[in-house]
């Protein structure tokens, strides 16, 4: 990951809603979640909730997937674990290595 995609990331992250349904599909683990699905967890409107979820996928936080009229979002966890990763790649004196096993564990086989 460079600066300015863990930019963008960060910034998806920054807003209340944003970082709600970004949470609540890592809760959902493989199975995700339906959008409408989503909305109604969240308390949202599907309109607003459109907006974030686009932001999310643009950030590479999430994913989706057709299922006939539906979509269904997943967290992705090779975003989360490449955001990690950048903002660690400096640490435990110069041997980000070190970190790469906690980075990897994060991502929990999803």
């Amino acid at each position: 990951m460079d600066k300015k995609a863990a930019l963008e990331a960060l910034a998806a992250l920054s807003q209340e809603t944003r970082l709600d349904v970004f949470r609540l599909l890592v809760r959902s683990g493989r199975d995700g979640m339906l959008a409408g699905e989503v909305a109604e967890a969240l308390n949202v409107r599907q309109n607003t909730l459109s907006a974030n979820l686009s932001i999310l996928v643009s950030a590479g936080l999430i994913r989706n997937q057709r299922e006939g009229r539906a979509i269904r979002y997943f967290a992705s966890m090779d975003g989360m674990q490449d955001l990690l990763g950048y903002l660690v790649e400096d640490c435990c004196g110069g041997k980000p290595e070190l970190c790469q096993p906690l980075i990897r564990q994060v991502g929990c086989g999803c």
